[in-house]
């Protein structure tokens, strides 16, 4: 997911009202991550069902299930979807940001600000030296 251009445009309002919630955060990260359409990555069916938690999504062949954080820069993340959505809005609308502020201000240990911010900075680099699809 390019953060950049997902939040490009969008006030701090429009923010609050679409990502206040881990719901609302796992919508759009499947929204997403399956735009093109499923494809296990087990078996490459493209029939599923919805998985056990939400917004997943099951294999009807293999039973794989692929939740919409899964291959994505937020795996394994460890806070809380929201405020991960709220760190990778700030960064990606001021990215000089230092990580003590967004530290102070999402009420996150200034480290794992640090490793986040680094996360989606190296994220958008690596979609810019991408080259499009021809």
């Amino acid at each position: 997911m390019e953060f950049k251009t997902y939040f490009h445009g969008c006030s701090v309002r429009d923010f609050e009202k679409k990502f206040s919630t881990d719901e609302g955060c796992l919508k759009v990260l499947a929204d997403e991550k399956w735009k093109d359409g499923y494809s296990c990555r087990n078996c490459g069916n493209a029939n599923y069902c919805s998985g056990k938690t939400l917004y997943s999504r099951r294999c009807t062949r293999c039973k794989h299930e692929e939740s919409a954080i899964a291959h994505t820069v937020l795996h394994n993340c460890k806070i809380p979807l929201n405020k991960a959505f709220k760190i990778a809005y700030m960064v990606c609308n001021k990215p000089e940001i230092s990580t003590h502020e967004i530290s102070r201000q999402i009420d996150i240990r200034q480290m794992t600000c640090w490793k986040f911010k680094k996360k989606i900075l190296e994220c958008s680099e690596d979609s810019r030296d991408t080259p499009a699809a021809e």
